[in-house]
């Protein structure tokens, strides 16, 4: 069933910038889920519809895919509160789509359409409305009974890369993949292959 509700999420509680009359951030760390997220051992999909701004693109934006339906309205709305993202939208955006993309997103705080921002690399696909539970559900399934062992790493050496570039990546990549080597799934794929061909084999995340 697609979701009837107009907004995926608008943001924060505005209740949590009252500190602000004080000169002084939210004392708490807004970034720790985020980072929970991204050190998840297990790919995590976005399905956004409706209204996903604030603090709802910057969790979709923590995941690994995002698939998005075409009448979602997706920005960086901070700005008109007189601030900016504050749970890691800006350096996401610049990753995905560079730094004048995000620059004109957190700047300008407008709202954009889901094709544009499947354009700019922001989101990874887009789909009709009444498709988005659908097509969610079906790549999160197989991911799910996919090598679970092998997209671990795969998130692992993605962050690696993000945060200590490809030459020191290169160089931590064995250790980044030791875990899957060790694996059943693994060893019955190669099994499957040469017994069977490629597709057959069942992976079981271990």
């Amino acid at each position: 069933q697609t979701c009837a509700l107009p907004i995926f999420c608008a943001g924060a509680d505005i209740a949590l910038f009252e500190s602000a009359d004080r000169g002084v951030a939210p004392d708490f760390d807004v970034v720790a889920v985020l980072r929970a997220f991204d050190s998840l051992p297990l790919p995590i999909v976005a399905a956004i519809h409706g209204i996903t701004v604030g603090g709802g693109l910057e969790i979709a934006l923590a995941c690994d895919l995002i698939v998005a339906s075409e009448t979602a309205k997706i920005g960086c709305v901070e700005a008109t509160l007189g601030l900016n993202p504050l749970m890691g939208a800006i350096q996401r955006i610049t990753q995905r789509a560079g730094a004048a993309r995000a620059k004109e997103m957190v700047m300008l705080a407008r709202r954009y359409d889901a094709r544009t921002l499947e354009r700019w690399n922001i989101i990874n696909l887009v789909v009709p409305d009444d498709k988005l539970s659908d097509v969610s559900l079906t790549i999160a399934r197989e991911l799910a009974n996919g090598p679970t062992l092998a997209h671990a790493s795969t998130k692992a050496i993605v962050s690696h890369t993000l945060g200590h570039g490809v030459p020191a990546t290169d160089d931590a990549m064995g250790e980044l993949q030791a875990d899957y080597w060790k694996s059943e799934d693994l060893n019955r794929e190669v099994a499957s292959l040469l017994s069977n061909g490629p597709g057959a084999a069942r992976f079981e995340g271990c």
